[in-house]
């Protein structure tokens, strides 16, 4: 599936374990819940996405565009999100222990309430 578009797609509790979906278009996709553990999202478009209450533990995120998207409440434990524009997602209550942000923009992001044990953040994000 890679390069797909797939952009506005209800795509709400699907199971997309282990896919590739580098390159796709995701944009404004509702993903609600859905089963994405260890799938390749790199470099795809999921701006203003609703990935609120998905598991993407262990997902390729590197290089996407998660702009404004909603990943309330999501597993992302051990996700690679490595250069991956985040700003002005929101992050409330999501688990991200032992993932990678090295180089990620976080910008206007809401980490209300989210488990960062073992994570690896800018510093610059810390002293803010």
């Amino acid at each position: 599936m890679r390069r797909a578009d797939l952009s506005e797609a209800n795509l709400t509790e699907a199971e997309l374990t282990n896919a590739d979906l580098t390159n796709a278009d995701l944009w404004r996709a509702c993903l609600k819940g859905a089963k994405m553990s260890r799938v390749s999202l790199r470099r795809a478009d999921l701006s203003e996405a609703d990935l609120s209450g998905a598991d993407l533990s262990g997902a390729d995120l590197r290089g996407s565009d998660l702009t404004g998207s909603n990943l309330s409440g999501g597993n992302l434990t051990g996700a690679n999100m490595m250069g991956a524009d985040l700003s002005g997602a929101n992050m409330t209550r999501a688990d991200l222990s032992r993932a990678s942000l090295t180089g990620a923009n976080l910008t206007n992001i809401n980490l209300t309430g989210v488990d960062v044990t073992g994570v690896e953040i800018p510093n610059d994000l810390l002293n803010n």
